[in-house]
């Protein structure tokens, strides 16, 4: 930029960045007028003059100063009519909205000295030329123009919100001695500047200038119809101070987003869409419940206006699955990029590019779909498959989608349909591109899952992620699924993100802990054991529990790092107890991946001798789920520990058939039945937790029942037959310390 132009910008620069002091001084100003006013020194209307003539004066200060603008910029004659067009736009809207906040101002000064019979009209007349003036200024300020598409679109998003306003706004306003229609009226009004105000103030553009001067404007439309709607005569009193607040940061923000705009580009950011669905129907219900307690019943009108907002929603699902093509305007943008036909790195530059040549206002959603070939193809059967799987796409999508094939055997689609239609979509993409692949005399075989999004004004890029992360969370959970994004899902993975860099190093750091949950005997409730858990006491992700670490554990493949250091802290705990005269067993849980590494058994063993521990007094827990995959290996590890004098444990027992009949190669000790056991059966005079022990009486097992949370679970466990039980009702984990405290109620804890 040149030098000249740098010092005639200089000033408008300046004077968007002003300290705010004046803005605050007024805003207090208005504040100290309007307890007067409600106080009663002084006239409400006394106060609308004196705070609309303040407020009006400072924005028109602002106003004034950018109508003057800077001098003609420097440069060549083209690109200095080019520049002096560019620069004309503001001024020409500063202008104009210079003279609608200085009308509003002189509106609310001259209500005072008008007669009571006189004020609507004057505040009308007020009403009427400012309106005109923000009409005009705003409109030379906006720097694009939505397509036909764009503003259909919007129109319907607005249409439910603005009839549950209007409908709230004549449930609300008074109704003694005005005819209906100009009731009627004065509602549609204030429902309309309503709904205008909140999608401003929760669209993309909501931080940008000129947003911000539309929603001024807004309030300072609101605030007159307000005044004008003012019953004649002494009864408007108080009701005048209604207007104050609209009127007095309407100009303000009028001012401030003139500034704005004319320095700033404009900015986008993702529209907030619960305001939008939530203010609305609960600005009626407070409205109903307000006609219920002075008495009233909801009129025809008030009918009327409640079914007038079901069209809306129809016709915006409506609009939403046929996209309205034929609707758009040709615009002079670039033409979408075709969808690429194979893989590499330009299908996802195509992608980001459709993102961002959709007209605003964005619909639609984008799916990411993750194919998960079961097997490792070489490169070109790779190609051939992601071709297929384009065409499967295609063949399920809607004309006017488009199917972008992603590198690493994914694929994505952008679709104009709405929520239902894009959610049955993705369900169809999974049936078409699960089904085999037959490519290069092979068979392969996919378990896709599928990422939605929302489309909105934000980034392509950050859509996509979005999307991408939804998918991650559909792989998560199993494949073959289709998973919505929600800022939950992202709370969900950050999380998962945090574990992942935070557990490798924990147990050097020393973070980890045991905490011990006692096993009592039921019929004399007296320890006969405890349970070691694992928690992970991290200063930034707080207390983790197995259930959320071990997961993370296992696929960072340190499993067997934290299995280590949880059975040489156990044992080290049960040689303390075992010093202090106590003869208990101290259970410790593996994983299958742990239980069936080759050196599992004779390291066990190398930590029992080197504190001194009998082997009697150690439980090997195992999940009874996670053993079936390597049944004979774990029947080796166990049946090894056996031969140790290790007792060995079943955990999560299911009580299924198969769980039953895999019991008999297990050579286990004892078997662990979770409370869901005990209300299973089908005969309520002999439920499965009675087959289950009788069962393991044969097989010489000892059952205990876990996760006991009631005095009823632990009476139907003993009335059963179990001999030990573990649970919250009989008590809960707890440090060392705290359990030995409790051992000491007890004058023997040998078992």
């Amino acid at each position: 930029m040149p030098v000249a132009s740098v010092f005639r910008a200089a000033p408008l620069r300046a004077s968007a960045h002003r300290p705010l002091l004046p803005e605050i001084c007024v805003l207090a100003v208005a504040a100290v007028l309007i307890a007067l006013g409600a106080a009663g020194p002084v006239p409400a209307l006394a106060v609308v003059a004196l705070a609309g003539a303040a407020a009006s004066t400072l924005a028109g200060v602002r106003l004034s100063r950018l109508t003057l603008g800077p001098d003609s910029p420097a440069g060549g004659p083209l690109a200095g009519r080019v520049a002096r067009r560019r620069a004309a736009r503001p001024r020409r809207a500063a202008a104009l909205l210079h003279a609608a906040v200085v009308t509003a101002g002189l509106t609310a000064a001259v209500l005072p000295l008008a007669s009571a019979g006189y004020r609507p009209a004057a505040a009308a007349a007020g009403l009427a030329g400012t309106t005109a003036l923000l009409g005009g200024g705003l409109f030379s300020l906006h720097r694009s123009r939505p397509s036909i598409r764009g503003r259909l679109h919007r129109l319907l998003d607005q249409a439910a919100p603005g009839v549950c306003l209007i409908l709230a706004a004549w449930l609300l306003l008074p109704y003694a001695g005005v005819p209906a229609p100009l009731r009627l009226a004065v509602a549609v009004v204030l429902g309309l500047l309503a709904v205008d105000a909140l999608a401003v103030l929760t669209g993309p553009g909501r931080d940008g200038g000129s947003d911000r001067c539309r929603a001024g404007g807004g309030l300072t439309l609101l605030a007159l119809v307000l005044l004008a709607a003012l019953p004649a005569g002494p009864a408007a009193g108080r009701a005048a101070l209604l207007a104050v607040p609209p009127l007095v940061v309407g100009v303000l923000l009028v001012a401030a987003g003139v500034r704005q705009a004319a320095q700033d580009a404009p900015t986008r950011q993702t529209a907030l869409v619960w305001p939008r669905a939530v203010l609305p129907p609960v600005a009626v219900v407070l409205a109903v419940v307000h006609q219920l307690q002075v008495g009233l019943l909801p009129d025809r009108t008030a009918v009327l206006l409640a079914l007038a907002v079901i069209p809306p929603l129809v016709a915006r699902e409506l609009f939403g699955a046929a996209g309205l093509t034929g609707l758009e305007e040709p615009t002079a943008t670039a033409p979408t990029p075709a969808p690429a036909e194979s893989g590499g790195s330009t299908g996802r530059v195509a992608l980001l590019g459709a993102l961002a040549a959709r007209p605003e206002p964005v619909s639609g959603a984008l799916l990411v779909v993750d194919l998960h070939l079961t097997e490792l193809p070489g490169r070109l059967v790779r190609d051939d498959v992601a071709a297929e799987a384009v065409r499967r796409a295609r063949a399920v999508a809607a004309d006017e989608d488009e199917v972008f094939d992603l590198p690493g055997s994914g694929l994505a689609v952008v679709s104009g349909s709405g929520p239902v239609l894009a959610y049955a979509l993705g369900t169809r993409l999974l049936s078409a591109l699960s089904r085999p692949y037959e490519v290069s005399g092979a068979v392969l075989r996919s378990r896709p899952s599928v990422g939605l999004a929302e489309l909105g004004r934000g980034r392509p890029e950050d859509l996509f992620r979005q999307a991408d992360l939804a998918r991650r969370r559909a792989a998560q959970l199993g494949r073959d699924r289709v998973e919505w994004y929600d800022a939950y899902l992202e709370e969900q993975l950050v999380r998962r993100l945090d574990l992942e860099r935070e557990l490798p190093g924990a147990v050097a750091r020393g973070e980890l802990d045991l905490v011990y949950q006692p096993v009592l005997g039921l019929a004399d409730r007296a320890p006969v054991g405890t349970e070691a858990l694992l928690r992970w006491r991290n200063p930034v992700l707080g207390t983790v529990f197995p259930a959320e670490l071990l997961p993370v554990a296992e696929d960072l493949d340190i499993m067997g790092e934290l299995g280590v250091w949880v059975l040489d802290r156990a044992c080290r705990q049960l040689a303390d107890w075992t010093v202090g005269g106590r003869r208990l067993w101290m259970a410790v849980n593996v994983t299958t991946r742990e239980l069936t590494s080759p050196d599992f058994v004779p390291r066990t063993a190398a930590v029992l001798e080197a504190y001194g521990v009998g082997p009697d007094q150690l439980v090997i827990e195992v999940a009874e789920p996670k053993v079936a995959a390597e049944l004979p290996t774990v029947v080796a590890r166990l049946a090894g520990l056996r031969s140790m004098g290790i007792r060995t444990a079943l955990d999560d027992f299911r009580a299924e058939q198969a769980s039953l009949a895999q019991l008999r190669r297990l050579p286990i000790d004892l078997l662990k039945v979770g409370p869901e056991v005990a209300t299973a059966g089908g005969d309520p005079h002999r439920p499965l937790l009675d087959v289950v022990v009788t069962v393991a009486e044969r097989l010489g097992l000892e059952v205990v029942a876990e996760e006991l949370e009631s005095a009823h679970q632990v009476e139907g466990a003993h009335r059963a037959g179990c001999r030990y039980g573990q649970g919250f009702e009989l008590a809960r984990p707890a440090t060392a310390e705290r359990v030995e405290a409790y051992f000491e109620e007890f004058p023997s804890t040998s078992r």
